[in-house]
């Protein structure tokens, strides 16, 4: 993937882009600050997929002008947050286009800039960041695109209604017309109202008909990411009105896209999309609970395959198995490969992440020794601190192992004072518990490049969700690319891949947190020690855990599956999925329930 230049040429063809991916926030690179966490990632490595598959997508997001946060932790681990700006229009080519909203009462103009994500034969995706900071505009509304999940629920709303309805606008200005709008998450879920203003052409949103509604449906797709309610954004009805206008508004409760008095963006998403999926297997039984009138499939995140595998196993697979980065079904050939190379080039990964955190931090810590990974977006429900629940038998573990070290990190939303207290809780262990056998380091402002040191770095990745709160996770899969088996909860996606004392350990279900703990610690002092003394038996997992994970959690395998179920579940065979052959059909003709994935 390269970054685009301010020289980059015209944008590319437009006309034969059928699917539109509508995100929040996207990871696109290192260097842009566009993203704050799982969401973000999986967006990014989905459209680096589609790249190198010579998709026919197109995506839209926000610019996010002063990006997330910077974390810094004081010797306590009390987290202060500050800006991370950077200026588009040093970076980035226009995209030549400014729309016009109409929202709070007033004009709003969007212009876009365009990011290329180019993938291994060339083929780009363009990616489009729309930006409020335009002459003209009110000046609380110039700064509507500047930080991602920024401010209060009406600059959250206003945010939301840029992405969705500006969206659109772009999209129409640019004379792309998708056949596929993908809502990734419900950020997006105004799109549809932009899609049925263009087929009304004018005509007022309360004439809308039921097949109006209908023909939009079968133009949206939708993927919820959280079984937390609290996570679906919602807003009030005074707001609603507000922000959209009263025609838009009442129209939104006429259609019935309300919720206990509330606009919801998910059930306004779902009320307009012909498929809707969960991103695990597990989640998808959880999201049709939460939504019973409903359908709601199954589609188990990935991760890019060549963004997160450490440059150690790119040039050991690069000569092995030339065809893996167009075909991650060739990972399975790593059983080809002698395991005692696959443990070579992990712990050339392991050096690179120590010899980072020595430079930064000053903390040396040894190759030798058994190194636990836990990186998460730091919430309640991820229980960072269960890994430190009985500190004694801890103690006594890595005693008794001959070492044992864990590292940390994570970023607490700047609003989440329960998540800021877990770094404290952490930091205070840590201090207490730090000897020659057991070494705990946090370690601040968790980013991309920290999340690849990591996942490629540590011997085994643990993961401690509260079930049935973790929708997926890709922190894991990350680390089972690069060979790094996981001990973690049954929830998500380590339902589906976790294979005993092969790719990895389960903590098995307790009925408190005391129960759950202790089987954490059994089969850290019973199963993970023993083995990791055993060098060929610790070799054979490394190896199981690219062959067997890698080849099915990878967004290859995921896209692939969302074109085959979710975007054109009616591919003719002789077709291929997602080319420009594609055939083109009516917005007005139904389409059957696809086949549950």
């Amino acid at each position: 993937m390269t970054l685009a230049s301010p020289l980059t040429p015209s944008t590319p063809d437009l006309s034969n882009r059928t699917v539109a991916y509508f995100s929040m926030e996207i990871a696109l690179s290192p260097a842009l600050p566009t993203y704050s966490g799982g969401l973000g990632m999986l967006a990014g490595d989905t459209l680096r997929s589609a790249a190198d598959t010579a998709a026919p997508m197109v995506a839209i997001s926000l610019v996010h002008r002063r990006g997330y946060f910077r974390q810094k932790l004081s010797d306590v681990g009390q987290q202060t947050e500050s800006d991370v700006p950077w200026s588009p229009e040093t970076t980035l080519p226009s995209a030549n286009q400014i729309i016009a909203l109409t929202m709070q009462g007033r004009q709003v103009l969007v212009r876009a800039w365009r990011f290329d994500v180019t993938g291994i034969t060339g083929h780009i995706i363009p990616v489009f960041l729309l930006d409020t900071d335009v002459e003209g505009n009110d000046p609380w509304d110039r700064r509507l695109t500047d930080h991602l999940y920024g401010g209060d629920t009406y600059y959250r709303l206003c945010q939301e209604t840029v992405l969705g309805l500006g969206g659109v606008a772009l999209l129409d200005a640019l004379e792309c017309k998708p056949e596929v709008y993908h809502m990734n998450e419900g950020h997006a879920a105004l799109l549809a109202i932009g899609l049925l203003e263009d087929r009304l052409a004018g005509r007022p949103l309360r004439d809308a008909t039921e097949a109006d509604i209908e023909a939009v449906r079968q133009l949206c797709v939708f993927t919820t990411h959280t079984p937390v309610p609290a996570g679906h954004d919602q807003f009030g009805i005074d707001q609603m009105y507000q922000v959209l206008g009263h025609d838009r508004a009442a129209a939104l409760d006429q259609f019935g896209c309300l919720h206990n008095g509330l606009m919801n963006m998910t059930y306004l998403a779902l009320r307009f999309s012909r498929f809707v999926n969960g991103v695990a297997m597990q989640h998808g039984k959880v999201s049709q609970q939460m939504f019973p009138g409903y359908k709601v499939y199954s589609i188990t995140n990935g991760v890019h395959a060549a963004t997160w595998l450490s440059p150690q196993f790119q040039d050991l697979l690069d000569g092995e198995i030339p065809n893996w980065r167009t075909d991650n079904q060739y990972l399975r050939s790593v059983y080809g490969i002698d395991p005692a190379r696959i443990t070579a080039a992990h712990n050339k990964g392991k050096l690179r992440l120590f010899a980072t955190i020595a430079k930064r931090t000053g903390h040396h810590f040894n190759p030798n020794v058994l190194t636990l990974g836990f990186a998460r977006r730091v919430a309640t429900y991820k229980r960072a601190s269960l890994l430190l629940h009985d500190p004694e038998r801890l103690v006594a573990i890595a005693q008794k192992i001959g070492g044992l070290q864990i590292l940390y990190a994570g970023k607490a939303h700047p609003a989440d004072n329960a998540g800021k207290g877990l770094i404290r809780d952490v930091y205070s262990a840590a201090a207490k518990l730090n000897s020659s056998a057991l070494k705990i380091h946090y370690i601040e402002n968790y980013d991309w490049e920290l999340g690849a040191l990591l996942t490629q770095g540590v011997d085994v990745w643990v993961n401690t969700p509260r079930r049935p709160y973790e929708a997926s996770g890709t922190s894991g899969m990350k680390a089972a690319l690069n060979g790094v088996p996981s001990l973690s909860i049954l929830d998500g996606w380590w339902i589906e891949g976790c294979a005993e004392n092969t790719t990895g350990w389960a903590i098995e279900d307790g009925e408190n947190e005391a129960a759950e703990a202790a089987s954490l610690y059994d089969k850290l002092e019973h199963s993970i020690a023993p083995m990791y003394a055993k060098p060929d038996a610790w070799s054979r997992m490394q190896q199981h855990c690219i062959a067997i994970n890698g080849t099915f959690f990878n967004t290859h395998r995921m896209l692939a599956q969302y074109f085959e179920n979710s975007y054109f579940p009616h591919t003719q065979v002789g077709e291929t999925p997602g080319s420009p052959l594609e055939r083109r059909r009516s917005s007005d003709v139904l389409v059957p329930e696809p086949a549950l994935v």
